[in-house]
């Protein structure tokens, strides 16, 4: 008799292993190796120490590896759908100086203390809009600047925009570099040095990252961007008198150009004024005021940048000379960049051109010892309260370019 129970089933033969492709491998060696690089980058950029905060580095990081352009329309988006309210009136008060204004003895050379800014038309002016009130110390009784506040036009009246007038017979002007624009090796300091800060009496910020200023940068005998003709320049001179004006028509280089700094177009030109030093005098008479530049409503030929529409409110900032030859900076919110020429144009200006934007990189600051003759103690006042970088900067080193403010010894 046989035995009818079946087989115990075998357990199938493996089918034979293919070796592993080793280009699969490569591959996701290679895909892994390249996206580690930005992220390293990335990462670099933004636990690298300085003054920027996280989200200013990675914007930074942005534009230094051709991501610019997604930058600027995550900007637009955002500030167009954040824009300004219409309308109310300022949450604060506008401090005014307890001095009354310079007692000049005879013979001192100094410039008429400048007329008050006009409100916007329909605008009720709050207290002390508009009239300027002096700021800074005098020089043998004579005032180096005077500073007011006023609405950038009768839509946005809950906005107070600052102003300052610099007298440049009082007062020297120098250019620093920062420690990243406009790149290259750096002679002059970052920041304004201990043994300088005595006779620091204010700092103001400088324009567009180089890559985006459509122009040039030359500082104490070295040119780091090669400059443009027509472009938008503020210039400096060994006498520490500085004008704003065009480069091949308004100035061009001499032994005693220290420092041209460019940004843009000019956004209020055709204006009389003073002869420029060692530059070419306007063929305007000095009663002529500035006008708007042409084409500045449509942002004409790209003439004034990229980063965000012209037409965009932000806060901007400006500097521009007026027919006397004082130097008058200009910022804040809700500005576009006609606002922001009417603004220079309420405060006197004949020429002026657009500096940086963004309350990131708008600073105006005003410098005094707490301990009169130590260095050690000067500290910083912001002009305006609500902009958003300390009052001490310039005091460390500053990524950006700036122009420092020294009274002048007589």
């Amino acid at each position: 008799m046989t035995d009818s129970t079946p087989p115990p089933p075998q357990p199938p033969t493996p089918e034979p292993t293919r070796p592993r492709s080793p280009w699969k491998t490569i591959t996701v060696v290679v895909l892994v190796a390249l996206l580690s690089i930005p992220v390293l980058s990335l990462g670099r950029a933004v636990l690298t120490p300085n003054s920027l905060t996280v989200t200013e580095r990675a914007a930074e990081w942005m534009r230094d590896n051709n991501m610019g352009f997604i930058l600027n329309n995550i900007e637009s988006w955002w500030f167009s759908h954040h824009a300004p309210k219409a309308g109310g009136e300022p949450n604060r008060t506008i401090d005014v100086a307890s001095t009354t204004g310079p007692t000049t003895p005879a013979g001192i050379l100094h410039l008429a203390k400048p007329a008050n800014v006009d409100v916007p038309e329909g605008v009720a002016p709050v207290a002390n809009e508009g009239v300027w009130s002096p700021v800074g110390p005098q020089v043998d009784g004579a005032q180096t600047m005077y500073t007011t506040q006023v609405r950038p036009d009768s839509v946005h009246t809950s906005i107070l925009d600052g102003l300052v007038w610099m007298d440049p017979k009082l007062v020297k002007f120098e250019v620093h570099p920062g420690t990243e624009e406009p790149g290259g090796k750096q002679t002059v300091p970052a920041q304004v040095p201990l043994d300088r800060r005595l006779d620091l009496i204010a700092a103001f910020n400088g324009g567009f990252r180089m890559q985006d200023a459509m122009g040039g940068f030359y500082l104490d005998g070295v040119t780091y961007k090669p400059l443009r003709d027509g472009a938008a320049s503020l210039v400096t001179y060994a006498d520490g008198v500085a004008g704003v004006g065009v480069w091949g028509r308004d100035f061009e280089m001499s032994p005693n150009v220290v420092a041209v700094r460019q940004n843009l177009d000019l956004i209020i030109d055709n204006g009389g004024g003073f002869p420029f030093p060692g530059g070419n005098p306007s063929p305007k008479d000095k009663a002529e005021p500035g006008e708007p530049a042409e084409g500045l409503d449509n942002n004409q030929n790209g003439a004034w940048g990229y980063t965000v529409g012209n037409k965009v409110l932000v806060w901007r900032s400006a500097v521009g000379v007026t027919a006397s030859g004082a130097l008058v900076y200009g910022y804040g919110s809700g500005l576009g960049a006609r606002s922001l020429a009417d603004l220079m144009l309420r405060a006197g200006c004949v020429r002026a051109m657009e500096l940086d934007i963004n309350t990131a990189w708008t600073t105006m600051n005003f410098y005094k010892a707490a301990t009169p003759g130590n260095a050690a103690t000067v500290k910083g006042i912001k002009l305006l309260p609500d902009s958003e970088k300390s009052g001490n900067r310039y005091l460390s080193n500053d990524p950006r370019d700036f122009v420092a403010v020294f009274v002048r010894k007589i």
